[in-house]
This record gives structure tokens, sequence and C-alpha cells, in this order.
């Protein structure tokens, strides 16, 4: 099509022979171009511009403000762009007008091979920063939804904009590939077959990472709180895609896989605010049961560690090898590793306190040995035959 206007160019020149007449078209020429691209081009971009800005992303009803970038590069390429394109249009002008149409025809041949690839090349340009623009702006919003909704912890907000990122680049990056010619059926049953050896290999990573998408819509516990893992137990630290990282009250860092994490009992010990604890106490057989209850409560009452609502209850367990176990039950808010064992020594040493003032007997184990009468009875070395009788054995 450009050859096809060259040609009719240089028909409507063929009457312009003379070399004034041929310098005064190039002057012409030479001059609407600069003006057309050094006044004329960069106040239409620059309107241009102008106008998208105040009345597309400044308008009202736009869903959403539009974050602030730096619109001098683009306006600065556009003007460019349209600069070499005149300047390009004048040249090839020039050649006609002084005769030269085979080397016009051949530049236009050169170009239309050239200019495919440029544009390609712009258009990948304009994608990848496309992308890069928009993961910005999908950081942003994800943030501001994040601060207005309580939907979102940090953890859920970091794996949600990472997963969307991920997915964002895989899309510029087919759409970059199809743009430039590449099959993309031959990278999809490579990339089928690696997915395969990957699972198989790494089917545990695999596992956890599954199991870390549903731990974040769970929500079973958060960073900071005090959780039991089947048998570890400790603050969480850290919460990532493939496993949990919990610290032990002796200042160890455990890792569990997240794989792990969802198929085992997970106890939250801070999710009310609030615990129960329970210590056991023995009395002694000869004792009043209900006396040694009224003074442990009245006891636990008085404990600053333990909350007097709600009210601590002593109730009566088992019958003991040796005493009857009564339950000391109290509750402690905020509850940590460290605060349970700090109730739990106040309890045990008030509660000793208490009972020992009372005159409540704390009784030893105890065993009672008898013999057979057919036997001889229980000898004890060193005591005279007597009728068996009963031996208590402090141990």
């Amino acid at each position: 099509m450009v050859a096809k206007y060259i040609n009719d160019f240089r028909y409507l020149l063929e009457g312009v022979v003379s070399t004034e007449a041929r310098v005064a078209a190039t002057v012409v020429l030479t001059l609407a171009a600069a003006v057309t691209a050094v006044v004329l081009a960069p106040r239409v971009v620059r309107l241009v511009h102008r106008s998208l800005k105040t009345r597309v992303f400044g308008h009202e009803r736009m869903p959403f403000e539009p974050p602030e970038f730096d619109w001098q590069l683009p306006v600065t390429a556009f003007v460019r762009t349209i600069q070499f394109a005149i300047f390009l249009a004048v040249g090839l002008s020039v050649m006609v007008v002084w005769g030269f149409v085979d080397l016009a025809l051949r530049t236009v041949a050169t170009m239309a091979i050239l200019i495919p690839t440029l544009l390609r090349g712009l258009l990948t340009i304009g994608l990848v920063g496309g992308t890069l623009i928009g993961i910005d702006v999908l950081e942003s919003a994800i943030e501001e939804y994040a601060e207005e909704s309580d939907a979102l912890n940090q953890h859920q907000q970091g794996i949600v904009f990472r997963v969307l990122q991920v997915t964002v680049l895989i899309a510029a990056a087919i759409v970059t590939l199809s743009l430039w010619g590449v099959n993309l059926g031959g990278l999809l049953v490579g990339a089928g077959f690696l997915g395969i050896v990957i699972g198989t290999a790494a089917r545990t990573t695999i596992g956890s990472f599954i199991a870390g998408f549903v731990l974040m819509f769970a929500r079973p516990f958060e960073i900071g709180d005090w959780v039991e893992i089947s048998n570890d137990e400790g603050i969480v630290t850290d919460i990532t895609i493939i496993n949990t990282r919990i610290r032990s009250a002796s200042g160890q860092e455990i890792v569990i896989p997240n794989e792990r994490v969802a198929n085992a009992t997970v106890t939250n010990l801070t999710s009310f605010e609030r615990l129960r604890l329970s210590v056991d106490v023995g009395v002694d057989y000869e004792a009043d049961v209900e006396g040694a209850e009224a003074v442990i409560e009245e006891t636990l009452t008085e404990i600053n560690h333990v909350l007097a609502n709600p009210t601590p209850q002593v109730v009566p367990k088992s019958f003991g090898d040796s005493a009857i176990v009564l339950e000391c039950r109290f509750w402690i808010d905020h509850p940590s590793a460290a605060k349970r064992a700090m109730a739990t020594a106040a309890v045990v040493r008030e509660v000793k306190a208490a009972l020992d003032e009372a005159g409540i007997k704390i009784p030893y184990p105890q065993r009672e040995l008898l013999g057979r009468e057919e036997a001889g009875g229980f000898h004890v070395n060193g005591v005279a035959d007597e009728e068996p009788r009963l031996v208590n054995d402090r141990q």
C-alpha cells in the first residue's frame, strides 16, 4: 500500500523536473514536517493526555482513585514515535522528489519487514509495563480492602496477593509468547510432563502447599496464638504457605509442615482469652471432705493469678490408693505457657499451706500388706510371732 502511494506521488511530481522546483518542494516538505513534528505533535499528545487524566481517570464515577503514575515517559514516547513517523514520511517523499524511487521502495520494503517486529517489541514493552502497573494496583486494592474489612489478616493478605501476582504474570507470559508466535502446545505438553515428575517427587511439599490454603481460609489459629498441635505446644511465630512455626516454652522453634497441621488435632488455647486449669489434691480418707473443699475454694479465690469469675470449683474426683482425690478447677485470663506455670505453682503452694493450717492431712502413698493365716501370717524379721497385723509402708 505504501509502495502504491509512492508511485502515485511519483506520477504527481513528474512535472517537477527542474532543480529549483525540487529544492522548493524539499524545503516545503521539510518545513511542514518540522512544524508538525516539533510544534503540533507535542501539543496534541499533551492535550489528549490532559483530557484522559482529568475527564476519564479523574471522573467522579470512577470506582476507585487511580494511583499516581509518572506520565512523562509515556507522553515523551508517543511524541517521539509520531515525530519519527513524520520525518520518515518526509524522507521518503524527498527521495521521490529527487528521483530515488527505487531507494524509497527498498526502504519501504525493509520497513515492512522491521515494522511488525518493532510493533511486537513495543507491544511487549507495553504489556510488561501494564503488568507491573496492574500488579501495583492489585496490591493497593488488596491492602485497602484488608484495612476496611476484618476478613483478611496479614498472613492471608500476603498469600492472596502472591497467588494473584503469579496468575497475572503467567497470563502476561502466555500473551507475550503468543504475540511472538511461539507454539504453546509443545510448552504445555512439556509443562504437563514436568508437573507429573515434580508432583511425584514433591508430593509432600505440594500437599503442604494445598494445606496452606486450607489453613488460610479455615483460620484455626493466627500468629501469636498459643496452640497445641498433636504433641507440640507453643506460640505461633510464623505461618507460611508450606509450614507453620511455633516457639515452645523452652525456647525451641518447631517447624511443622502444613500437611501435618491439617491432619492433626489442633487445640487453640488462647482463642477465648481465658483458660481453665485443674490441679489434683489428695486428702486423707479420715478427713472431712466437704471441709477440705471449702478450705481449698476459699484459698483459690485469694490467689492473684486465678480469676474470681468464673468461680473456682473443687469437686471430688476419685478414690485413690491412699487418698480421696479432689480436683481444683480455676480459670486464668490471657493464657500463655508462662502464666499457666505460674498459676499452677501458686495454687500448689497456697493449697498446701491452707490444708496444713486447717490440719487436713495430705497422706503419703500407703500399702496394706496381709499374710494368709494358713501360710503362717506375715512375719517381720526381729519381731516375735504375733497375730497378723497391718503394716503401713511409706514410699
